[in-house]
């Protein structure tokens, strides 16, 4: 059986995940991207943006891990693909909204982007198809499995979409990392998970940059 798993997502010390506010100028909200500065200094996160350098060590080892743990496909909530609500409309232009990560998103798989608005689906380069389906937790990863080949999948969040799926008992290992920031407003992760120790190993590592990486996994699995 495939692994269903959380990764870097990062939250605030107050445990919010994305800011207030979120727009196409700004898809963290009053976050902007202090969230995640940690992975755009590692080299990982350098040469995703297209530039040399960056940092080695335990922040670069748990972003690498992006491209490293044999992800089949993705489920990911309508807003980490774009910040509009209700029925898509064509944003006053003449192209079609196709996500923030250009022509060849970071996922190379079947990525399914829950939604009450289905529309049809979206291929891009490298891989990656975008679907938008309006299903269940449990029907999503069930699609995604399918999808996914034997290989494993990936929440990869916002916030409130992941506490879903781990409300719902779903996600086998989560990868979590605390930043040293308050946000005071936004989605928070953990609301309705009190007691989520219990189920999950949990072990935490600190890195130079300031942030700890939490990591938990169901106890019983590997992964």
């Amino acid at each position: 059986m495939s692994f269903v798993r959380i990764q870097n997502i990062s939250i605030s010390l107050d445990g919010f995940g994305t800011g207030e506010g979120l727009a196409f100028e700004s898809p963290f909200g009053h976050a902007g991207e202090r969230l995640h500065e940690w992975m755009f200094a590692t080299r990982f996160g350098r040469g995703m943006l297209g530039l040399p350098g960056g940092s080695d060590g335990v922040d670069n080892a748990f972003a690498e891990r992006h491209e490293t743990l044999g992800i089949g496909a993705e489920i990911m909530g309508r807003g980490k693909f774009s910040p509009q609500t209700g029925p898509w409309t064509d944003l006053g232009t003449d192209e079609e909204w196709r996500g923030w990560w250009g022509e060849n998103p970071p996922f190379h798989t079947p990525v399914f982007v829950l939604t009450h608005h289905p529309r049809p689906s979206i291929e891009m380069e490298g891989g990656t198809v975008f679907h938008f389906v309006d299903a269940s937790p449990q029907d999503a990863v069930a699609m995604a499995r399918e999808a996914a080949g034997g290989r494993d999948v990936r929440i990869g969040g916002g916030p409130t979409m992941a506490r879903e799926f781990i409300a719902a008992g779903l996600v086998d290992t989560i990868h979590l990392v605390q930043v040293p920031i308050v946000l005071g407003r936004g989605a928070r992760l953990w609301d309705g998970l009190e007691g989520l120790e219990t189920d999950y190993d949990v072990e935490q590592v600190a890195s130079p940059s300031g942030v700890v990486h939490l990591t938990f996994t169901r106890r019983g699995d590997r992964g």
